[in-house]
C-alpha cells in the first residue's frame, strides 16, 4: 500500500503535536501560583563607585546560614503554639529565606562597615574572617501577632583559630490579619534590624 504524498507531509507535524498532548497530560506544574513573590530589601546598600581592596580593609566572607526544617521552604511559617506550625496563605519568597538573609547581611555589612564583603562563592584566595551561623527563626508568632527573626551568628577568625558566637533577635508587630504582604513587610523590617545589629557588633 502506497502512502499518499499529502499524508506523508502531514504525518511528522501531527506526530509531534500528539506527543506534545501526551507530555502535557503527564507533567504537573503544581497548584495555583501565589499572586506575588516576596523578597527582602535592605535598608542600607553600599554606595556605587567606592572601591575597596583587601589590602586596605579586613575581608569578611558571609556564609549561607543553616536553618531548621520548617525554614527550608519558600513559605512563611506560623508558630501557632509550642507544637504546631502552619504557613501563611499565598505567601512565598522568591527563594529560601536563609539565602535571602545572607544577601541582606552582605548588603548591610558592605554599607555600614569598612570591610571587603564576599559571598562564599566569590573568594579566590583566603576568605579572611567568615561569618557563619544559623537562622533559627524567620516567621510569624501567632500568639503575639509578630514577625520574628532569630540569628545565631558565628564569627570565625582568619585561619579558623578562634570562634565568637552571638545571638540576635528582632520582633516586629503585624498590623491586623496575618496575610502575605503585611507578614513579608514585618519580616523585612525585623531582618533589617538584625542585620544592623550584626553590623554594629562587627564594628560598623
Amino acid at each position: 500500500m502506497h502512502t499518499h504524498p499529502l499524508w506523508r507531509s502531514l504525518r511528522a507535524p501531527l506526530t509531534m503535536a500528539l506527543g506534545a498532548v501526551v507530555l502535557s497530560a503527564c507533567v504537573s506544574f503544581g497548584g495555583k501560583p501565589p499572586p506575588f513573590l516576596l523578597t527582602l530589601d535592605a535598608d542600607a546598600s553600599p554606595a556605587a563607585g567606592t572601591p575597596r581592596t583587601s589590602t586596605e580593609a579586613a575581608t569578611l566572607t558571609i556564609l549561607i546560614p543553616t536553618a531548621p526544617q520548617k525554614l527550608r521552604t519558600t513559605r512563611i511559617p506560623v508558630q501557632q503554639d509550642g507544637a504546631s506550625v502552619a504557613y501563611v496563605k499565598d505567601a512565598q519568597w522568591v527563594e529560601a529565606p536563609q539565602r535571602l538573609f545572607q544577601r541582606l547581611l552582605s548588603e548591610t555589612l558592605a554599607a555600614r562597615t569598612p570591610r571587603v564583603i564576599l559571598d562564599e562563592g566569590q573568594y579566590l584566595t583566603a576568605p579572611g574572617e567568615q561569618l557563619a551561623g544559623q537562622l533559627i527563626d524567620f516567621g510569624v508568632d501567632a500568639r503575639s501577632n509578630e514577625a520574628v527573626v532569630v540569628y545565631q551568628a558565628m564569627l570565625v577568625s582568619a585561619g579558623g583559630k578562634s570562634v565568637t558566637q552571638r545571638r540576635f533577635e528582632a520582633r516586629e508587630r503585624i498590623g491586623g490579619k496575618v496575610e502575605a504582604r503585611p507578614a513579608g513587610e514585618a519580616l523585612t523590617r525585623a531582618a533589617n534590624r538584625v542585620a544592623g545589629d550584626v553590623a554594629e557588633w562587627l564594628g560598623g
